[in-house]
């Protein structure tokens, strides 16, 4: 069972109120997910969130420095996040039944895959 996202305030919230209802729902996972560690830098933040170099990218492009915190984003900035992982094809999504993230597994092998036989 999931646990309910707690709405939205400030620039998120703006932010969302900005998006026709189609997106909406992509913009409260993508801040739910990035206000999940409200204390942590958002470069960290990003590397969990976005593909690659894509945060680090988006952080360039809007002059905000790594140690940034989600909190002081801009409701624009919210937007622009929502683009770039919109971009990406990345944008959070609901919970994966079994409680899969989707993400590949920490020791290398897709869920449920096992490593090669070694012959001695």
């Amino acid at each position: 069972m999931s646990r309910p996202h707690r709405a939205l305030d400030g620039a998120p919230a703006t932010a969302r109120a900005a998006l026709p209802e189609t997106e909406a729902a992509d913009l409260d996972r993508l801040a739910h997910a990035v206000l999940a560690r409200p204390g942590a830098a958002l470069g960290a933040v990003l590397r969990a969130v976005l593909p690659g170099t894509a945060g680090a990218r988006w952080l360039r492009s809007e002059g905000l420095p790594p140690t940034t915190r989600a909190a002081d984003m801009t409701a624009e900035q919210w937007l622009s996040l929502h683009r770039c992982c919109a971009a990406a094809g990345h944008v959070p999504g609901p919970a994966r039944a079994g409680g899969r993230s989707g993400r590949p597994s920490a020791h290398g092998h897709a869920p449920g895959a096992m490593a090669a036989p070694r012959w001695h």
